[in-house]
Order: C-alpha cells, then structure tokens, then sequence
C-alpha cells in the first residue's frame, strides 16, 4: 500500500531526514545505556550470579506473623546490597569463601520470598545447625545446611528426589524453611517454632531459640550497617 499527497519530497530530503531519525535513535539508545550502567549493581559480583533473571516480590497483603522484621524478596538493587553485606558478614565471621556464602544466601532470600518468611531466620538457623557446612551430618542422620532428618520429613523430599537431594544446597535450605514455615503456622509463636524445629519442644530454658534469635539480630544489624551505594 502506497500514500501520496500534494506535494513531492526530493530524494535528497527524504534521505537526509531519514538520517536524522537513525541518529536520534542511537543517541536515545546510548542515553539509555547510561542510565542503566550507572543505576544498575556490578555484575561480576559473586553474589548477583546467584540471582535469576526475574524475581516476584511478596504479597503486600499477606499476613506476617512470628517471622520479625520481614522484608521484600524481590532482588532489586536494595536487596542485593543488604545481601552483599550480609554474606561479607557471614564468610568474616564464620570463615567461608563468600562466593559460596553467596548461593547460600540468595537461596536464603528466594526460600524467604515464597514462603513470607524472614530470610535472617533462616540463616541464623543454618549458621546454628551447621555453620553454613552443606555436606555436615550429625550422629541422629540430619543433613546439610538446615540439618534436616529425611525420615520425618520424606513428603518435602518426594519431588526433590529423595533423601540424597538434602546434599544439594539449594534444596536443602527450601526443605529447612519448608520445616520451619510448617511450625510457625502451627504455633504462631517464634520461639516455639524454633524449638519445635530442634526437637526440644520441652526444654525449658530454650536455649536453641535463644541462640537462633541471637544469630539473627547480629545478620539484622550487619544487613542494617550496608552501604547507601
């Protein structure tokens, strides 16, 4: 289909504006090029590599309970930060290499995310469970990051494949905040959780939660002290 009107452009013109246009364009796309370098974080970063491509944030009406100061799971340049320092902290504080404290965090942040639940707590489990080993196993047969005993928990497992998925990481940590969702639904109480989590519901003095929210005050203080930039 063709259109004409009145009046004949030159072939002259018509090239001349058809430049204008091409070099407007190219300016636009260098324009945008720059904006994006200087808002966007430093891809080499060990800890961006863990992250995938798109990420939801949470259901801003989904009720919270028992889980402390949560926060969104959208990896957006604010929470890349906040887990930059935190996994400084935790490779610092338990002497690990931070690139992999990285994918131990952001699965952390990805398991908090589906399940509303503080990404701080579940670290600050791993870190009193297993002090972020992925391969430790204790004498009663828990395995992994979270410690979790695959005879009690074999439903979670199915789809995983079984009982030697606990030694992958990443599962690991959904199954173990799978666990740890399951209590604190059930009893609505922090504290109850975590020692339903240990199996020392009845303990008194409830020194594992006591250590686990200690655990979690500190990553919360170190992922407050993170850089503006």
């Amino acid at each position: 289909m063709s259109a004409t009107n009145g009046s004949a452009i030159s072939p002259a013109v018509a090239a001349a504006l058809r430049l204008a246009s091409a070099a407007r364009s190219i300016l636009a796309l260098i324009g945008i090029a720059a904006v994006l370098a200087a808002v966007l974080p430093d891809m080499d970063d060990p800890l961006l590599r863990q992250i995938p491509p798109v990420a939801s944030a949470w259901d801003a009406e989904a009720p919270v309970t028992g889980t402390g100061a949560v926060r969104p799971a959208a990896f957006d340049a604010a929470s890349v930060r906040e887990q930059r320092a935190v996994v400084a902290f935790i490779a610092k504080r338990y002497r690990v290499a931070e690139e992999a404290i990285a994918g131990f965090v952001a699965s952390a942040y990805r398991a908090g995310g589906e399940l509303k639940l503080d990404p701080l707590l579940i670290l600050a489990v791993m870190a009193v469970e297993s002090r972020y080993n992925p391969v430790a196993e204790s004498v009663l047969g828990a395995k992994g990051l979270m410690q979790v005993i695959a005879r009690f928990h074999l439903d979670k497992l199915i789809e995983h494949g079984g009982e030697p998925a606990l030694l992958d990481p990443e599962v690991n940590i959904r199954v173990g905040a799978r666990i740890l969702h399951e209590y604190l639904r059930r009893f609505g109480d922090v504290e109850t959780a975590l020692q339903m989590y240990a199996g020392a519901f009845d303990e008194p003095s409830s020194q594992y939660s006591s250590k686990v929210l200690a655990e979690r005050a500190r990553l919360q203080q170190a992922a407050r002290a993170r850089p503006s930039t």
